[in-house]
């Protein structure tokens, strides 16, 4: 219990960082729930329901078209706006649809069903998009510079607790009640974690604004390529956008063949998937409890690229796998290398981007993300039906591993922050 307290309350802590520590906790903790129940097991309901490569890319990737639509728009609007309530109002907006995930059983055919997670995904996009670049410069607009990576350190321990929980419990709950209730109760859970997570965002206090530090260029030059910030791109923080745009087309090309390969060529359960889930999160905890010590040692730079070097190896042992022993342990790996990644990204960010301008560098990192994920989501599944799926994910695994040496590389070129 002393441990618990001091996590959830910590001395090193000042008076004024602890609400907002405690806050950031509770809503990572229940956006776990969320992640461990509906997002964890959406792509896995859509393959038992006849989902094919295809349309399990199409599902990540209609939100990847939203976002590149709606990115600058939402930077846009964001600027002079309070971003505590704009974050928690897009929250609420996008969160408040995984309901509708509940009651598609009973409304439509299979196939059909396929669509309609599809569409809602569509609907969904354009609140998150809007909630993708609000939360980067929430974080960084309440949490000071020096306590940045205690607190995703922290945030990401939550997390695994939350996730591991959450996915354990719902892969019980696939096993022992008959389908499709199982995975409406499932839906429900992950709406609940969702609101939930909204409400403790709610609750964040913005720490007092500092002074400028760099001259604003929109208003003296109008036109598109204001609009755009295309000014962005003739900074450092251009090298540090097309290394993570590298990463995330590695990242997400193999993402669509994951669930593919677990039903399909390793016939895992719905239980076997929440303990090597739970086993990914459990790696991650244990990772993210060191963030705080090994950044302080090698930087974000640093832990970001070694992380996306270990990255690689989860689909490159993945495809030579053949049981759920197997699954398992590559879960472990998986999850310790993605704390690393995980934990350092938008802080990352956050040392390449200037504090008065930080909207419109997010909502850049935002495009490339999505242009990444566009990109991975369908590229993936199409090589995958080119070649075997076992080749695909070798590659792709590769691709990881030359980004990561990249990053560590050429990848702290003008730290502003």
């Amino acid at each position: 219990m002393k441990i618990i307290k001091q996590f959830l309350h910590p001395n090193e802590l000042p008076d004024e960082q602890r609400q907002n520590y405690t806050n950031f906790l509770w809503d990572i903790a229940w956006f776990g729930v969320l992640s461990g129940s509906t997002q964890n097991f959406l792509n896995i309901y859509a393959t038992r329901i006849g989902a094919s490569e295809v349309q399990i890319g199409i599902l990540a990737a209609v939100t990847a078209v939203i976002s590149l639509l709606f990115t600058m728009p939402a930077s846009r609007w964001l600027e002079g706006r309070n971003i505590k309530e704009a974050t928690f109002w897009t929250s609420i907006y996008y969160r408040i649809w995984f309901l509708a995930f509940v009651p598609l059983p009973w409304l439509f055919s299979q196939q059909q069903q396929v669509w309609a997670l599809i569409i809602i995904s569509f609907v969904m996009a354009i609140p998150l998009t809007g909630l993708a670049v609000g939360f980067g410069s929430l974080f960084a607009e309440s949490v000071p510079a020096n306590y940045r990576a205690y607190f995703a350190g922290s945030r990401n321990v939550m997390l695994s607790v939350a996730f591991m929980a959450s996915s354990l419990l719902c892969g019980g709950l696939l096993t022992w009640i008959p389908f499709p209730y199982n995975y409406q109760l499932v839906f429900f859970i992950g709406f609940v974690g969702g609101m939930l997570s909204s409400y403790f965002l709610s609750k964040i206090t913005l720490l007092p604004k500092e002074p400028p530090t760099t001259v604003p260029t929109i208003a003296t030059r109008p036109g598109l390529r204001a609009y755009l910030r295309m000014d962005i791109w003739r900074t450092s923080f251009s090298v540090v956008l097309v290394l993570l745009f590298l990463f995330h087309i590695a990242q997400y090309s193999a993402i669509p063949l994951f669930p593919i390969y677990f039903v399909r060529e390793l016939n895992l359960s719905d239980n076997d998937l929440g303990i090597g889930t739970a086993l990914f999160y459990l790696a991650m905890l244990i990772g993210s409890a060191q963030l705080h010590h090994l950044v302080a040692r090698l930087g974000n730079k640093g832990i970001i690229g070694l992380g996306v070097v270990g990255m690689a190896i989860y689909p490159i042992l993945l495809a030579q796998s053949s049981t759920n022993l197997h699954y398992f342990g590559i879960s472990f790996l998986g999850g310790y290398a993605w704390s690393y990644v995980g934990g350092t990204t938008m802080n990352y960010i956050f040392d390449h981007s200037p504090a008065d301008d930080r909207p419109a560098y997010l909502a850049w990192y935002n495009l490339m993300l999505n242009a990444a994920v566009l990109i991975g989501s369908l590229s993936g599944p199409f090589l995958s039906n080119v070649f075997d799926i076992r080749i695909a994910l070798v590659a792709f695994g590769l691709m990881r591993l030359l980004v990561g040496l990249a990053i560590l590389r050429w990848g702290n070129a003008g730290a502003v922050a």
